[in-house]
């Protein structure tokens, strides 16, 4: 069995079972996400969450990145057709543009409309999961992806690996306002969240 070069802390792992790991974890991702998508949007529109129907959107852009990852490696090597990956490169950042255009129109409306969210216990529980599954995945999609020597697949590495640092982030925002009152952590979550997206979005297109 022809075996790939790995990552120097990785060892030797024949090339069919780092695929089939990759997929596996593709498909942990985009069933959590989906889980995220339905809980953070419902949460957030219940509570006026700016933040939370921001990240369940990202959420929504994580699982369509999920897919054209299960899509590349579906199919021919890297090494054999370059282009395929340049393409699902380009729709990830293309996703991942429209996400941030529309995060930061909404927070810049909520400060203006000076929009307070309500508390939302069942979003604050389930961002602090999001915290440890978000990081968990990424570790392993990164250490598969730099074994594979797979672009997209370390790509999106780095799209869950920030999805953890957004949950973070929108939990700190949650706290702060239910703690100690402070409405503006929650729309600037979400321009937070659409700066991130736009920077994904401008690395992923210049792959």
């Amino acid at each position: 069995m022809k075996k790939r070069p790995t990552a120097p802390d990785s060892p030797e792992v024949p090339e069919h079972q780092l695929q089939r790991r990759g997929r596996r974890l593709e498909y942990a991702t985009t069933g959590w996400n989906s889980l995220e998508a339905i809980v953070a949007i419902a949460t957030g529109i219940a509570a006026s969450s700016l933040a939370l129907v921001a990240f369940g959107l990202d959420s929504c852009v994580e699982v369509f990145a999920s897919i054209v990852v299960l899509w590349h490696l579906g199919g021919a090597t890297e090494e054999a057709d370059p282009g395929r990956a340049r393409r699902a490169l380009r729709l990830i950042a293309a996703a991942f543009a429209l996400l941030g255009v529309y995060l930061l129109v909404q927070a810049i409306r909520g400060v203006v409309t000076h929009s307070k969210p309500e508390s939302s216990t069942l979003g604050t529980v389930f961002m602090a999961a999001t915290v440890v599954v978000m990081f968990t995945l990424a570790w392993g999609k990164r250490r598969t992806g730099r074994a594979l020597r797979n672009r997209p697949l370390m790509a999106n590495a780095s799209m869950t690996f920030i999805d953890g640092c957004l949950a973070t982030g929108i939990l700190v925002a949650l706290l702060l306002d239910r703690v100690a009152g402070w409405w503006w952590a929650d729309p600037l979550a979400a321009a937070v969240v659409g700066l991130v997206a736009l920077n994904e979005a401008r690395e992923n297109w210049s792959e």
